[in-house]
Formats: structure tokens, sequence, C-alpha cells
């Protein structure tokens, strides 16, 4: 289901739909000649007319009227404007199964904001970086974190039309953040992420390592000029790091090791860990079209382990199961995926590549689940340099191909050719990445 049509179930933060935010506040009398138009734009889209009266109602029921006359007095009236945030507050509160003082929930709300802002700011910082200013959010905006505030911009005639959408932008964010919010704490993911950590520490890793006690090498690689897969790589000391000098198409990444033991041998492997931000949770819900983070978001906790071959890559698994035992959990292994050994990868993720060399899987243990991807050096060099499988190059692809990009800012808005920018950005990232 797509992100930008009439099936989104985001339908009304687009653009060329009903809900699109016009030069003004929607607040036309009911039988203007603006309001006829609208009306006889639904035709006979009975789906259309059906979310039009929810989104309506919510509106409504959010802000506690029953008309859309009434939003004027709350824009220009502080008085009941707080009290509708107040209100409000106790809502969201319920709806999201949060607990604590009026002060507690603030807190809650001022998070979601801070992640609905995170989310527009991780795109200025990296996938959209050179055009950081265009999409600036607008300052206003930024620093409005009660939800009662945002929604009624939308109808504030002082606002611009761009303000206005960012509002709404935020709203439809500040949701999805609190719904992962509260899946985070019906999980318990904080507790979840502390035990995985200490399950590694103290069952994975060699008993002699201390905690973070990590081997700093380099893998020194060559690459082919077609595509700039690796076609040699080597592991190097910072003892011959500092005497090596790069000729074209080589590449020198610096890698921290750990160590386990596998049949009375110390294997090196080069190990992030990591739990999925908020942000990237937003994101992702985004690129699935989902507002339901139990069905879109199946990754919250991962590692990624790099090997130095397909050898040590089977000995890791088969330590990794064995190291459940000991911590007297039973370990499964779920949606396996390997193409390390020769398999054929069908990436189902927008902009993923079938060229995409790893083993993936979930493993199920202590009441966890959690994603493993592993590579060999060689894979692993793949995954960062290739053209077509570079992962700096799949975020590109992933934020434009899925209408991420599109969904957020919308051209009409931002005056941006989003087409134009997603090549702009992918030749970036291709030069960024084969300069030496």
């Amino acid at each position: 289901m797509s992100l930008l049509n009439e099936k989104s179930i985001f339908t009304a933060m687009l653009q060329d739909g009903p809900f699109a935010i016009g030069a003004d506040p929607p607040l036309s009398h009911p039988f203007s000649d603006e309001c006829k138009n609208w009306v006889a734009s639904l035709g006979g889209d009975q789906l259309m007319k059906t979310k039009y009266r929810a989104v309506r109602n919510q509106i409504f029921d959010f802000l506690g009227i029953a008309t859309f006359d009434e939003i004027l007095v709350l824009i220009h009236d502080q008085r009941l404007r707080s009290r509708a945030r107040t209100r409000s507050r106790q809502l969201l509160a319920n709806m999201f199964g949060l607990c604590g003082s009026g002060t507690e929930i603030k807190r809650y709300l001022h998070e979601y904001a801070n992640t609905a802002d995170n989310v527009i700011n991780s795109l200025r910082n990296k996938v959209l970086a050179p055009y950081s200013a265009n999409i600036e959010m607008t300052n206003e905006i930024e620093t409005i974190t009660e939800p009662v505030d945002l929604l009624l911009t939308l109808f504030d005639k002082s606002y611009h039309r761009k303000a206005r959408f960012e509002a709404k932008r935020k709203l439809v964010l500040m949701n999805l953040a609190g719904s992962i919010d509260q899946r985070e704490r019906e999980t318990d993911i904080e507790n979840q992420f502390a035990g995985f950590l200490d399950f590694l520490n103290r069952y994975v890793w060699s008993p002699d390592l201390k905690i973070g006690d990590l081997k700093i090498s380099y893998l020194h690689s060559t690459h082919r000029s077609n595509d700039f897969s690796c076609a040699s790589v080597r592991v190097i000391s910072e003892r011959e790091k500092k005497v090596l000098q790069l000729k074209p198409g080589e590449k020198l990444t610096l890698i921290k090791r750990r160590r386990f033991n596998a049949g009375g041998r110390e294997v090196p492997v080069y190990v992030t860990i990591r739990k999925k931000p908020p942000a990237a949770k937003v994101l992702k819900l985004l690129r699935k079209n989902e507002k339901n983070p139990a069905v879109a978001v199946d990754d919250e906790l991962g590692l990624m382990g790099v090997l130095n071959s397909v050898g040590d890559v089977k000995g890791f698994l088969r330590h990794l199961t064995a190291s459940g035992i000991r911590a007297d959990s039973f370990m499964t292994l779920e949606d396996i995926s390997d193409t390390l050994t020769g398999g054929e990868y069908r990436g189902k993720a927008t902009g993923s590549s079938d060229k995409t060399p790893m083993l993936k899987f979930f493993a199920r243990l202590g009441g966890m689940r959690v994603e493993f991807i592993i590579h060999t050096n060689r894979s692993y060099l793949n995954y960062i340099y290739q053209r077509e499988v570079a992962h700096d190059e799949y975020e590109v692809k992933r934020i434009f191909d899925s209408g991420v990009a599109r969904f957020l800012f919308p051209p009409d808005i931002y005056h941006l050719d989003l087409d134009e920018i997603r090549e702009s950005q992918l030749k970036l990232f291709r030069k960024i990445i084969e300069e030496v």
C-alpha cells in the first residue's frame, strides 16, 4: 500500500487530497464557493468522505468543541486554550497508557515533540544535508510541544502555509512517537537491551576480556573499478596503518574487535550493537505505511558482526546458540536468510539491493528477539562501498523510493525537485565513498 495515494493510512497528510494545506486556513463558510468546490472534489469517493468525517470528529473531540467556528474562539482566548491544553493532555495520557502527574505527562509530550523534530533533523543532517536550509523547520513550530497549539495553528491565518503544514506534520509524527513509546514501555525495551548486553558480556565474549576491551585493527582493501566491490582485503595493525600509502581504488576501514572462544581458538569479531532510536522507528513506520509499531518495527534490538571468514561465521553461530544454553535459555534462530555462501537475497525493503551478501536472522532467547546481521570482512566492505549495495546509497533510495521524502517535504510546499535531488544525492554519496 503506497504512502502517497488515496489508500494511504496517512491520507490527512497528503497535499494532493482533500486535507491539503492551502493558502488560507480551512475555515470557509459552509455555503461559500470555496467550500462547495471542496465538497464537489470529493465526488462519489465514499471512503474519502468517511475519512473526512472521522478526522473532523477527532478534531472536535480533541478540542472539546462542536463546530469549526469555536476554533477561532480557542485561537484568541488564552484562558479557553489553556483549559483545552490541560484536557487534551489527559486524553492523550489515557490513549498512550501514560501514568503520572500533569508535569510528567507534559514531559512525555515534550519527548514526543522532540522525536518528531528529530525525524526531520536526522534527514537534514545526512540524506538531505545539502538541502538542510530548504527544509529547515519554522522556528515557531519547532518550539511548540503542545498538541492543542499545533492543531490550532492549522486554522490560524497568522501562520504561513508552510508553517501550518509543518504543524500538521509534527502532530502526525508526535502521534507515531507516542505509539512507539507505548510499545517500548509494553515490551520493556530498555531492560531488554540491558539484558542483551549482559548476555553478550557474560556468555558470548571471551571471559578474559574486560567490558569495553576492543582491539583496534584496519581492513586494507582493493576495489574493482567497474562496481567498486571488494577484490581483496587484509587485516592490518595500527603500526602497519601508519606507514601505509593508499592508492586509487583502495580503502582503509577501522574495525574495533572483540574475541570469542570457538573450539579452543580465540576468534576476532567486529561488533556493533544498537537499539533503534525513536526517530528511526518513526521513519520506518512511514516507509511501511503503518501506524502500529508492533507490526512494522520488528528490529528494535540488533547486532551486526564482521568475521574474517565464512568458517568463522559458522563457528560464531554455534558459539551463540551454545552461549544461550549456558545462560539457561534455549535459543532459536528465525527468519534466516543466508547469501554469504552463494544464496540469493531478495530484499523486501524499498531501495534494497539483490546483490547484498549477508547472513541475517532473528535470535529469540530470554524473552528477547534480536536481529543479527553477520558479514565476512569482504561482504562488510561491499555493504559499505559497493555500487548499488552501499548502505549510504540504500538510505537515500529508501527515503525517496518509499515516498517518505515527498510525504514529509511536498514539492508544492518546499519547492524542491525531489527526483533531481535523489539522483544528485546518490552521485554525492558515491563520490564520497570512492574518494581516497
